[in-house]
């Protein structure tokens, strides 16, 4: 059972009592990502979460590594476009030290110039591991795209100029902006009593003081005319990301969403899958993936082609569009993918960091719990219908594509993603 507790100064608990449990997951949640940059502070919400493990005044950033360590389990931190996260899974006779730790560095951090030159040369170097593997630059860019000059547009790490002028004064204003008790939940899932909880959350975050003025609002994207664009690179492969707006993650289509995902292009039995791999050998990596946020979001579609087939596998996507947006979707394909979406529910519910995030992104986007049965009937009630007018509503307006590989404009038949008419 989920609890869920609201101190006077905003800030969220959240748990969930797993009692066979004999470990706990415990993650703080901050609402800022890359969506709250612009393009001068671009990677200012990653350099934030590398520096808070850097020290403070009760520990050097070799006895935070250490006492991580110690704990045993695990933990670890990301950055997404439009959330950041502290997370640790331990025992639970461990539980008091763990939160003690998330909460001396989230709130002491020192921001010591000398770290900050350290830890830019890393960022820097993860930079340039995206820039090395294809497979995520082209997802980059084709972001930049979808989204153009809006924040959701930009990359998660920032560019190589904007993060090399990173400076301390930049990162403390960041926290003082987003890092306020509005935008903070702190979750936690396995044998873990809430009341006990909350009593160790307290005591730190309780007493933290909201910013004056209005809260800072987040500008809404537009969607954007179709884009498509070569970026040639001189690689093995030719790499293919292209998708269409979708829908925010609240919305009372997701779960329509999710079933058109799967029959496309989200599993091994997917129609993407079966055509371009299994049929005819075109790609050894084919899938279709959802990216959604608040207030926005799209399908994409993934391939990593031989260049001699990029227009062969161009032509296998758009018929299988088409097929999606006229129909029909058997009762037996629906059936398989309600049973593969539900086995991945259930599936990931074995799982405390899966749990964890559960109920945190659930308090943060919905601002309820969203149980199993809610979820499992949302996906019984959607149609065969329901899924090809989504199709038609998705799919009839085109795709905005990148091509990052060793082609040029001359060797892609953008015709070839023209559908038919209609929906």
């Amino acid at each position: 059972m989920q609890h869920k507790t609201v101190f006077a100064n905003g800030v969220r608990v959240v748990s969930e009592h797993i009692p066979h449990a004999r470990t706990v997951c415990v993650g703080i949640w901050v609402d800022v990502g890359a969506r709250d940059e612009h393009d001068l502070t671009n990677g200012c919400s990653h350099f934030v979460e590398h520096m808070l493990f850097k020290g403070t005044p009760s520990r050097s950033a070799s006895q935070i590594a250490m006492e991580l360590d110690v704990l045993g389990g695990m933990s670890n931190a990301f950055t997404s476009k439009d959330v950041t996260c502290y997370y640790g899974m331990v025992l639970d006779s461990q539980l008091p030290r763990l939160v003690d730790l998330l909460a001396d560095f989230f709130l002491n951090s020192l921001f010591a110039d000398e770290e900050i030159e350290r830890e830019r040369q890393v960022i820097m170097q993860e930079i340039s591991m995206v820039e090395d593997t294809p497979e995520e630059q082209v997802h980059e860019l084709f972001e930049g795209l979808l989204w153009g000059h809006h924040p959701l547009g930009n990359t998660i790490l920032g560019p190589m100029e904007v993060v090399s002028r990173m400076d301390r004064q930049k990162l403390l204003d960041h926290v003082k902006t987003f890092y306020t008790p509005d935008r903070i939940v702190f979750a936690a899932a396995g044998n873990v009593q809430h009341q006990d909880f909350c009593d160790l959350v307290v005591s730190s975050f309780a007493s933290l003081q909201q910013q004056d003025g209005e809260l800072r609002k987040r500008r809404e994207p537009h969607e954007l005319p179709l884009t498509r664009k070569i970026f040639t690179k001189p690689l093995e492969q030719v790499h293919v990301t292209m998708g269409t707006y979708g829908m925010p993650i609240t919305s009372e289509e997701r779960y329509r969403l999710m079933l058109l995902n799967i029959l496309l292009g989200g599993n091994m039995s997917s129609r993407l899958f079966q055509e371009i791999r299994e049929k005819r050998g075109l790609a050894y990596s084919v899938h279709s993936y959802l990216d959604a946020y608040s207030d926005s979001g799209y399908l994409g579609i993934y391939l990593g082609v031989n260049p001699d087939n990029v227009n062969r596998s161009l032509a296998v996507i758009r018929d299988e569009l088409d097929k999606l947006r006229h129909g029909p979707v058997t009762d037996a394909e629906l059936a398989n993918a309600k049973d593969y979406a539900c086995t991945g529910l259930f599936l990931a519910a074995d799982n405390l960091e899966m749990r964890m995030t559960r109920i945190a992104r659930n308090e943060l986007y919905f601002g309820r719990d969203v149980d199993f049965d809610e979820v499992v009937a949302g996906l019984t009630q959607v149609t065969a219908a329901d899924v090809c007018q989504l199709a038609g509503n998705l799919f009839g307006r085109g795709m905005t594509s990148a091509v990052l590989g060793p082609v040029a404009d001359k060797d892609v038949e953008w015709n070839l993603l023209t559908g038919r008419a209609g929906s």
